[in-house]
């Protein structure tokens, strides 16, 4: 890995970590901030499903912003944004100010979480952005598995105010720093003001096709995680085989993101998603199938955790096999909204299914949506361009002149 690609990806790295982790608080503290706000844990429990809302209807006017000013500037503000919502949150007396401030972190989760950073890596990096992707996808995942103890630790010694006040000045002391002196500035400005930024009717049959394997995926891959424990506890396993069946997932995920950098430039996001996408519904399939069995289940954790890995890089990365650099900032925030607007949905709902229909109902309406998704990705690799941008965005096209250029 060449300098000019470690420094970004590495700064992105910490930076992703710590804007994750800070908010990743009410797994871990929920309890006490329940029991402070006079709240029952669903209700805490709902901060999480907010952020995911707020963040994917807020992504789709960012792109205007990426390309206007860039998705370092955007990320900038978005962390002081998230540390006067962490302070709200840390002066929250009901429900009212806790939905506020989370209401007001969603805002920070659209700005600074991910798709930002991705937008910023095509900027920095256009062509070679794919594998600093998949990078620091690997970094973000270690997250949660860092902020939770340190959550933990801090809220014995501090208290839950304490902290999330501490997280807040974490933002504005270490992250803000980061962004605005050690992340390097693109070579030239995001995009010139006469770039065109395509608008949600003019994206087209490929946008479309995306958003449709993309909500169907998320669904089943975040609600699947949601509801793993208890979907193996039905099937007769104890809670702590349980457990670790569904810890397996995780490190299968990380295994899946390796084997897509393993490619590295030879082939694109989107073979990448079709591939993951076959795979997908064969381990639930399996697991369908094979009625709980400790084979299967083993069988569809390693299935299932490669291709959710595989995918979730997928996800960033297949939107440059269609749009260049001057639209890719704007598709990726829209299909921030649909993939967010899943995220948030499937875990009731298939935790629903299965309290219904029992364990073959949920991995039933898992399977169909898993299918759902390979369909599309079937008709948009049919679409795939000769060249790796769309050239048409509704009745014209993005005029080359007013493109970017690195």
């Amino acid at each position: 890995m060449t300098l000019d690609v470690a420094r970004p990806v590495a700064v992105l790295a910490i930076i992703q970590v710590v804007a994750w982790g800070v908010i990743s608080l009410p797994p871990v503290i929920g309890v006490q901030m329940g029991s402070s706000l006079g709240l029952d844990l669903p209700t805490v429990l709902v901060g999480s499903s907010l952020v995911m809302v707020v963040s994917g209807l807020a992504s789709p006017p960012l792109g205007w912003a990426y390309a206007r000013f860039g998705a370092r500037p955007v990320m900038m503000a978005g962390t002081l944004v998230g540390a006067a919502g962490l302070i709200l949150l840390s002066l929250a007396h009901g429900l009212v100010g806790y939905v506020l401030a989370w209401i007001v972190l969603g805002l920070y989760g659209a700005a600074v979480l991910t798709t930002s950073a991705y937008a910023y890596l095509n900027e920095y990096l256009g062509s070679r952005a794919k594998g600093a992707i998949g990078l620091l996808m690997l970094a973000t995942g270690l997250a949660t598995g860092l902020f939770w103890p340190i959550t933990a630790t801090l809220t014995a010694q501090l208290g839950w105010r304490g902290t999330v006040a501490l997280y807040a000045g974490l933002l504005a002391g270490l992250v803000l720093p980061l962004l605005a002196l050690a992340l390097p500035v693109p070579r030239t400005d995001p995009a010139p003001s006469r770039a065109v930024v395509p608008d949600g009717p003019r994206l087209g049959a490929p946008f479309w096709l995306m958003v449709a394997a993309i909500a169907c995926s998320g669904f089943v891959t975040f609600g699947f995680e949601a509801i793993a424990i208890t979907l193996l506890r039905t099937f007769g396993y104890t809670e702590v085989e349980a457990i670790a069946f569904a810890s397996a997932l995780g490190f299968l995920k990380v295994g899946g993101r390796l084997l897509d950098l393993a490619g590295g430039e030879r082939w694109d996001g989107l073979t990448t998603a079709v591939a993951a996408a076959c795979v997908m519904p064969l381990g639930i399939g399996i697991l369908l199938l094979g009625h709980g069995g400790v084979g299967t289940v083993w069988l569809f954790a390693v299935l299932f955790g490669l291709a959710s890995g595989a995918f979730a890089i997928a996800r960033a990365t297949m939107p440059l096999a269609f749009y260049d650099k001057a639209a890719y900032g704007t598709a990726l925030a829209r299909l921030a909204l649909p993939l967010n607007l899943a995220y948030a949905a499937s875990p009731p709902l298939l935790a629903s299914v299965l309290a219904a229909a029992g364990p073959r109902g949920a991995v039933g309406v898992a399977l169909g949506c898993s299918l759902a998704a390979l369909l599309a990705l079937l008709v948009l690799a049919r679409l795939r361009p000769a060249r790796h941008a769309v050239p048409a965005m509704g009745s014209g096209t993005i005029d080359r002149q007013q493109s970017v250029r690195r």
